[in-house]
């Protein structure tokens, strides 16, 4: 089903009974139709999952929830011809995949590159937990020649598979949002990240942490600014560092694309405090709570900030 609070390129696929009958047989079809996947519990007789797919670009993003789900790649589904390659990420418990009768066990953190051009399998329980990235063979392959070489194997760079996790949840959630360049470039972004994991040349790795690594925790660091406005201890060495940057690191990031991290949080707080001057809803709210939930502690410093910006004063604004 179309989850109508969600924008159009995020779906979520619910399902819980038993994996026969017509209901069971429409979801699988809806859910996984596109790939070939066969859907069986992964323990017990019922299956149990929530699946939510966010359609970024020429990459789709998966996170799998509920007690019990068994997705496999049988020789039947590959007459579908689909080669895409998937990296699976182990969240939680011992994440279980297999490919053409290779068994590796992943544990949180841990992750590994799938085939869909070959049988294979992954499954899910409350408590062994994934999320998976699907990408266009070519695509990969374009960023690392030899990416083919590491499918199936476990693959655990610090760094770089904690970038991605998070990514991950940021882009699932929020690129569908996007128009088609940013989606564009959030896939590509994603992709050079899978390229960067499995360890590419030294000529495509520059090219992959210039425009993959770097606009990833760019965008991250946007989202961790986005996400804590109303702080007006915020500071810099707090951002970069759940990012995994020195200061400087993450203000020569923010430089390359314009600004300054001061200027950032700024521009966004005053965006913030103008759109809920204008919301009726917060009428009745006084300009300078108003202010301080946009994250200034200082009302004359809000005043002349918000005139500079945007010509006339809080007040004058809220009156027009």
């Amino acid at each position: 089903m179309l989850d109508p609070a969600k924008p159009p390129g995020i779906f979520i696929h619910q399902y819980t009974g038993l994996p026969r009958g017509p209901a069971f047989e429409h979801w699988r079809e809806r859910a996984f139709g596109s790939c070939g996947l066969d859907v069986a519990p992964s323990h017990g007789d019922s299956i149990d999952c929530r699946l939510q797919v966010s359609l970024v670009g020429n990459i789709v993003l998966g996170i799998p929830e509920g007690a019990s789900a068994q997705f496999s790649r049988t020789q039947g589904g590959l007459a579908d011809g689909c080669d895409d390659l998937v990296l699976i990420a182990a969240h939680s418990g011992l994440v279980r995949v297999q490919q053409n009768g290779h068994t590796i066990d992943l544990a949180p953190s841990q992750m590994v590159l799938a085939d869909l051009s070959i049988t294979g399998s992954v499954g899910h329980t409350e408590q062994d937990r994934f999320t998976t990235i699907r990408m266009p063979r070519r695509a990969l392959l374009e960023i690392n020649p030899r990416a083919e070489e590491k499918i199936s194997q476990l693959l655990s760079d610090g760094a770089v598979a904690e970038t991605i996790t998070r990514y991950h949840a940021l882009a699932a959630n929020h690129a569908p949002h996007l128009d088609a360049v940013g989606q564009r470039l959030t896939a590509q972004h994603m992709v050079d990240l899978v390229g960067l994991l499995l360890g590419t040349d030294a000529e495509h790795a520059a090219l992959a942490r210039g425009r993959g690594h770097a606009a990833a925790r760019l965008d991250l660091m946007r989202a961790d600014v986005m996400s804590a406005l109303g702080r007006n201890d915020l500071s810099l060495s707090e951002v970069a560092g759940r990012s995994g940057l020195s200061p400087r690191q993450a203000q020569r990031l923010f430089e390359q694309a314009g600004t300054t991290f001061t200027e950032f949080v700024l521009e966004q707080r005053l965006l913030l405090a103008r759109k809920l001057l204008q919301d009726p809803r917060s009428r009745a709210r006084k300009i300078s709570d108003i202010a301080h939930s946009s994250g200034f502690a200082d009302l004359s410093y809000f005043n002349r900030a918000f005139r500079k910006r945007f010509g006339s004063t809080p007040s004058e604004l809220r009156e027009a």
